[in-house]
């Protein structure tokens, strides 16, 4: 049976990658490189309970939610950001580590707005 995925899971992936910190974001658990987020506890009121939101470009998280809806949404309150919402229920381990790692990457080419 494979192994639940929880926020403790998110954060050993999360911290295990280099030069990145733990913080809070509107109250919620996220995770930054360079000062910079780029996942976090889904704290809007939209998202579903136990949501991770993974910062990335629209196009590849239109191609999740294509790919695996099951698994990656968005919602009204965040479909204008560059975002995908994951449930941790439906996620494994080895995708999560990669979608944390494309993002880490993903944050750290972006521009400070």
């Amino acid at each position: 049976m494979p192994q639940r995925v929880t926020f403790d899971t998110v954060r050993k992936i999360a911290l295990a990658i280099p030069g990145v910190e733990e913080g809070t974001s509107y109250g919620g658990l996220c995770f930054k490189i360079n000062g910079k987020k780029f996942a976090g506890q889904a704290v809007n009121k939209s998202a579903e309970p136990n949501s991770l939101g993974v910062i990335m470009d629209f196009d590849q998280r239109d191609a999740l939610i294509a790919e695996a809806a099951e698994t990656y949404y968005t919602t009204d309150h965040y479909v204008n950001y560059p975002a995908v919402l994951v449930r941790l229920s439906k996620v494994n381990t080895a995708a999560l580590r990669d979608l944390l790692q494309a993002a880490c990457r993903y944050a750290s080419r972006r521009k400070r707005a």
